[in-house]
Order: C-alpha cells, then structure tokens, then sequence
C-alpha cells in the first residue's frame, strides 16, 4: 500500500485513459430533454465495468428503468476518518449537429482538444474520477478516508431520477460522508494577461422555478376588456423582469469579493454604510462575471403562454420566471413575488431547490487550494458562489457539505463558462491531464 502522506505521481497510463474515458463517454449520447426519456444506463455500465476492473463492487440503482445511477465506495485506511465523497453527472444537455463544427457526440480527438457534449458539464471529470480510481487500483494506493464514488442520472432535469432518488431511498450507501466535491470549480478564469483565477464552488444560489397564473374574462377581441388576462401576465411579467433586487452579500461572496478586490489593489470596506457593490464591480474587470450573478436574487422569465386565436381575448394567461434565490434569502424573495405578481396574478413554485454554503476556512477547501496551488503555484485561488445549481443540493440533505471542484488548466482564450451548454463544447487534452493531476493529489491528502 503506497504512502498517502507523499502522494504516487499520476502514471502514463492514466493520463491516456483520462481523454479515452471523455472521448467514449461523449460518444454514449445521453441526451436530456427533461421530458424522461433519457437513458444514462449505457453510461451507466460504462462506468460500473470500468470500477469493477478496478477491484470496486459498484451498485446499480433505478427509479425508472434506464435512469441508472453507480455508486461505489474505497475504503480507506483510517476507519474513523470521516468519508468523502465525489460525485458526477452522467446526463447532458441537448445539442444540435447542425450548429457544431463536429458532430456533438462523435468524442473526436482533434487538435489537441476532445469534442462533444459532455466535454466540460461533465464527462470529462466523470472519466477523471475513472481514471484515478484504476491508477489507485495498480499501484495499490488507499486514501486517508473512505471515497463514496456516485455517478448519478438526472442533474439536467430534476434529479428526480437520480440524485434525489439515491438521498431518499439509498442514504445507506453515504455512511459518514460529511463532506463531497463535484463540478463546477477550479478551472483556470483568466481575468487578465498575467491574472489567473482558480475559482473554487462554496457555495450555490437556490432554485426558485415558478408559474405565473393569470385569469380574466374571456371575449371578442374588438371589445372593450378591462379583464384581459393577457394584459394581466403581461405587467407581471415586466415588473418581475425589471426588478432591481437588492445586494445581499453571503459570507462565500463576501470572502470572494475580498480576495479578487486584493488581486486588483483594492481594499474596500463591504460594510460601510456607502459600499456600492456595482461599483467596485466595475473596477474588478473580468474577474467580476465570478461574483456579479451571485450578489443578489434573480428573476428571469423566460416563457409566455396564452390564447389561441388573434380576435380571441383568452380567459388564461401563463408565464414562467427563473428564480434563484441566495442562502437565507427564501422569505424576501417570496415576499417580494407577491408584491410584483399583484392581486390579479397567482404564483407557484413548479420546482424549488436550498440555497448552499460551505466554509471557506475549512481544512478540507484549504486542501482542496493546496492541490491546485501544488501544480499551478502561480494560482490565485478563490472561494466562489455558483449562480445555478448541482447535485450537491441534494446530498446537502445527507449532512454532506459540497464544494464545486472540477480542475482544469485552461489556455487563454478559452472560456470554459459559455461552453456550458454551448456550441462546440471541447475540451484541451493537457486540461484534462492537469485535472487528474489535481484530483489525484487532493484525493491522496484528503
């Protein structure tokens, strides 16, 4: 059993299988329309063979035939070390073939970049996780702590089917897991010509999914209406999207406004009673797209539902916002809901998800800054808020403390946070090789 205390450097072997596993993985279309069709079950075996040749015994677990999740555990060498776990989404985003450079799911090797959905959200992290288990398995390395491994189903959608599913009905599979790492964080944000970022996830804003219901009195449309249901949705709707929420700063934005306004030789006071969060916005560049959506709630709409017939005043009106709501802030923003809907709109949550925190101060994110700073000792790390959601939410119901922790080394030019779900979505071969690089140091440490 190797020495954890001076970690085995990442083998050869494994910096091949690192961009094999992303290239086949890409290849196996796991499309997610959010409908219910998806099949992550041929991802799925992938994965669960490759742990299996590795010496681990990963279970398969369904909700519904198809939605398969793996989840495996390492045991580590101290029995009362708390575990760790590290997860990953095995599901992608739909992609058109039309408006790619290369075919979405071919996984081609091209230019020293692999392509494909799933190449950055998250394929390519799922086969680092692969890669370092089996490098663990050939030079017979063990970690401190036991490693809890799950590739879920379902984190496009609702996790209903995955997830969600394995918190409510597999918590037993999580035994002493206090605290998890999975996407979303410690990719390389280049702020300036000689300014890296390594942002690491500490946080995520909540998800506050709602429906706007307006009714009215249905009619001709060359009468007079003063009911019209449309007219109704339609005020709403522009009161909500025109709101300016106020600045709520959380301690993770706070520590991160702190460091990066550091990085540009500022030092300003968050708490005098004058601070302009948009201002010193401003003066951060770049490095402000890191903060700027998690500064505040948001309410996007983003659908308009209504009538079926030009000359036909519907009795129906329907609208859809994107809410996402800071930690602690649920009632402010239900509170303001209700003034900006008005009396004559009704609104509902149609899908509702916590706000996170993690500590920055923790010996586990101190861990996770080391390792990066190991291989990239030019790094300014920082703590950041994600602006969306993963599925760290839900094994937060676990007592499971989440941090975003997905390392890439990235060139300049190359902005990792529009190929989320973007066109084209690649990702550079030698990334690839400094994530593993990463992951496996920290996860030796941990």
């Amino acid at each position: 059993m190797a020495d954890v205390t001076a970690p085995f450097d990442t083998d050869s072997q494994a910096l091949d299988e690192v961009v094999a596993f992303t290239s086949e993985l890409i290849r196996i279309d796991t499309t997610n329309h959010g409908s219910g069709d998806c099949q992550e079950r041929p991802a799925a075996e992938y994965v669960a063979e490759r742990l299996a040749e590795a010496g681990l015994e990963p279970a398969m677990l369904e909700r519904t035939p198809g939605r398969t999740n793996v989840v495996a555990r390492i045991e580590g060498t101290d029995p009362s070390a708390e575990a760790l776990l590290v997860h990953g989404h095995l599901d992608v985003v739909p992609a058109d073939p039309g408006d790619w450079q290369v075919h979405p799911f071919s996984g081609e090797v091209r230019d020293g970049l692999v392509w494909g959905r799933g190449a950055v959200d998250m394929k390519n992290t799922d086969a680092m996780i692969l890669a370092v288990v089996r490098e663990w398995a050939r030079h017979g390395i063990r970690p401190r702590r036991d490693i809890v491994i799950a590739y879920t189903a379902d984190e496009e959608a609702s996790a209903a089917d995955g997830a969600g599913y394995l918190v409510r009905h597999h918590r037993d599979l999580f035994e002493g897991c206090t605290e998890g790492i999975g996407e979303s964080g410690a990719y390389t944000f280049h702020a300036g010509p000689d300014l890296e970022i390594y942002p690491i996830g500490a946080g995520e804003r909540g998800t506050a999914w709602l429906k706007l219901t307006a009714e009215g009195r249905a009619g001709h449309g060359s009468k007079v209406n003063r009911e019209n249901a449309v007219s109704r949705i339609a005020k709403a709707v522009a009161r909500i999207g025109e709101h300016q929420w106020p600045v709520r700063l959380t301690p993770t934005v706070r520590a991160a406004l702190t460091e990066l306004s550091a990085l540009h030789g500022l030092q300003p006071d968050l708490d005098a009673d004058d601070f302009d969060a948009d201002a010193l916005l401003a003066k951060l560049g770049r490095a402000a797209a890191l903060v700027e959506p998690t500064i505040r709630n948001s309410s996007n709409p983003t659908m308009l539902q209504a009538g079926y017939k030009v000359n036909v005043i519907p009795g129906v009106a329907t609208a859809h916002i994107d809410g996402r709501v800071l930690p602690g802030a649920d009632l402010e923003f239900a509170e303001t809901m209700d003034m900006l809907a008005g009396p004559d709109v009704q609104w509902e949550f149609q899908h509702q998800e916590i706000a996170l925190q993690a500590p920055v101060d923790s010996p586990t994110y101190a861990k996770l800054r080391a390792a990066l700073e190991h291989f990239e000792p030019d790094a300014h790390v920082v703590p950041f808020c994600m602006s969306g959601g993963t599925d760290a939410k839900h094994f937060a119901r676990l007592g499971i403390t989440g941090y975003g922790f997905a390392p890439l080394r990235l060139p300049i030019g190359f902005d990792y946070q529009a190929l989320f779900h973007g066109v084209d979505e690649r990702v550079p071969v030698e990334a690839l090789h400094f994530g593993i690089r990463v992951l496996d140091h920290y996860l030796q440490t941990a």
